[in-house]
């Protein structure tokens, strides 16, 4: 694998909390264009991971380099800037404002700068970024939505909007946490189908999953966490027959 094709460089990565050790030796390689899911038990340090990488923690030793250059000290709103933006499990949306205003806030956020921006002032008039918000949720299946009040949403769309909350940044690399968590198994089929779209689109990904049908569906290559260590790497073929991932999962049983 060439070293240019590489956006995302995670070497050596350790993270303790008190006596628990979080993150034990990490070294991941995310392959521009591919979608690379990371998968693991309950307190495997999946989440843990992703903080790091986009700055809400501070790793006990390692590095994090992101399109070259290392995250590690980087606040996250610099890493956002940077290109890297993460959909996080528990929507983070802004319950009062209407569908396409949630989607038109990171937008103006990021190009006026998180100590410029105001969310009222900035979007009066603000055509170019409301036509391309519409856009996004047009293509995500929530165009009807545009004027409904985001609190009022249902769980899957509050999902899918909070990834049109992501898009509308132009992410080089896009961290999904979870993106089909308490969905109903049609609103999880229509999101990995979305997903699928974006991925024809070649951009960069990181999936958090627990559902293996999202996993197998979606990723080129699947990295497997275990008590904060990586038990093996692979294409969803090889992860699938390998007996310590079983383990991990099942006792032992096939996945």
């Amino acid at each position: 694998m060439s070293e240019s094709n590489i956006v995302l460089n995670i070497r050596n990565v350790n993270k303790t909390f008190g006596g628990l050790h979080a993150l034990g030796d990490i070294n991941l390689e995310i392959e521009e264009g591919k979608t690379h899911a990371i998968i693991g038990p309950n307190g495997a340090g999946k989440s843990t991971l992703l903080n790091v990488c986009i700055g809400r923690l501070v790793p006990d030793s390692g590095t994090v380099e992101f399109e070259g250059q290392n995250m590690i000290g980087m606040q996250p709103h610099e890493i956002n800037h940077a290109g890297m933006v993460r959909v996080f499990q528990t929507p983070e949306i802004f319950p009062d404002l209407s569908v396409i205003e949630n989607v038109m806030v990171p937008a103006l956020a990021k190009r006026d700068g998180i100590f410029k921006f105001n969310a009222f002032s900035s979007m009066a008039g603000e055509k170019q970024i409301a036509d391309e918000a519409l856009h996004v949720l047009e293509d995500l299946g929530l165009g009807a939505l545009v004027n409904q009040h985001a609190g009022s949403m249902s769980r899957g769309d509050k999902r899918r909007l909070e990834l049109a909350m992501g898009l509308i940044q132009h992410p080089r690399l896009l961290l999904l946490d979870e993106p089909t968590a308490g969905m109903a198994r049609h609103d999880t089929n229509r999101t990995i189908d979305l997903l699928k779209k974006i991925k024809e689109r070649g951009m960069t990904k990181i999936i958090i999953e627990h559902d293996m049908h999202v996993v197998f569906s979606l990723a080129d290559t699947i990295s497997v966490l275990a008590q904060g260590c990586i038990i093996a790497s692979g294409t969803p073929d090889e992860i699938r027959g390998n007996p310590k991932v079983q383990e991990a999962y099942l006792g032992g049983a096939e996945l």
